[in-house]
């Protein structure tokens, strides 16, 4: 009969936060699944733990999970850790849970803290719908076109960010999305814990002007203007017909609706020339 997987959510910061049943599951499982064996040696140290350790992170995510599932299909018992919070929230964990599902093992969750969560509850933005986004993409141009995708979702938006990009996110967001009320949390649970909110452009102005560490979670309200945001549910040629009727010329108006929808320019006018039936 195969075994079982668990996912353990361990601390994001402060160890008081490690829940007493993760220590005993940590305790009970055969070999324990993690990110960087180092961290969670440390980890397994501080609360008197020894047991095996192996690697599994995004770069031997595959092979690695081919030899748990067979752990677990031999009956052994799994913990899967991440560095820091919950495993598979943005973190390795998918591949193995689904192994773990298609040969019959069972797959439990150790519940814990999940930086996101906590960012959205201290916000004091609403949390009756949420929408997830992970970190947002690195190069400019496909951050853009993502929050242009999502820029209409009725719900709070929730994001990931580093700290050497957050600056440029942020102006992406103020650009796309508009000015809306928003905060950004850093270092949740430690020490120099800091949670900064109001509207985006003032978040903006504070970030440029301080040099802070710590990964960021960035939360965002939902369009309240009553509107459709910016391009969320408009075509580009949608876009530079409005854009035009409101006065602009046509190469302010392609300019303008290009970077909505994060695109540069000369791409935008050839999507636009191929939009245009007859067009050669």
């Amino acid at each position: 009969m195969p075994g079982t997987l668990y996912l353990i959510a361990t601390p994001i910061g402060n160890l008081g936060d490690m829940s007493p049943r993760a220590i005993e599951t940590m305790k009970a499982v055969d070999v324990i699944a993690c990110e960087d064996t180092r961290h969670t040696l440390k980890l397994l140290n501080h609360f008197g733990i020894s047991k095996k350790l192996v690697s599994y992170h995004e770069h031997n995510e595959s092979a690695r999970a081919e030899e748990l599932a067979a752990i677990l299909a031999e009956g052994g018992s799994v913990g899967l850790v991440s560095d820091a919070g919950t495993p598979a929230i943005n973190d390795p964990g998918l591949i193995l849970v689904q192994k773990a599902r298609s040969i019959g093992a069972e797959v439990i969750s150790i519940p814990g803290p999940v930086a996101f969560v906590n960012a959205a509850i201290v916000s004091g933005l609403p949390t009756d719908s949420l929408f997830f986004g992970g970190f947002l993409p690195s190069k400019q141009g496909e951050r853009r076109k993502r929050l242009a995708e999502i820029a209409s979702i009725p719900a709070t938006l929730v994001f990931y960010e580093s700290p050497h990009r957050i600056g440029r996110s942020l102006a992406d967001c103020l650009d796309i999305l508009g000015d809306r009320t928003a905060s950004v949390s850093r270092e949740l649970t430690k020490i120099h814990e800091e949670t900064l909110t109001g509207s985006l452009s003032g978040i903006l102005e504070h970030i440029l002007s301080a040099n802070s560490r710590g990964e960021y979670v960035l939360v965002i309200d939902r369009d309240r203007s009553g509107r459709e945001t910016r391009s969320g549910s408009s075509s580009l040629q949608e876009r530079v017909a409005e854009l035009e009727a409101a006065g602009h010329d046509n190469r302010a108006a392609l300019k303008m609706a290009a970077k909505e929808h994060g695109l540069s320019r000369s791409e935008a006018y050839r999507q636009l020339q191929l939009s245009r039936p007859g067009d050669t």
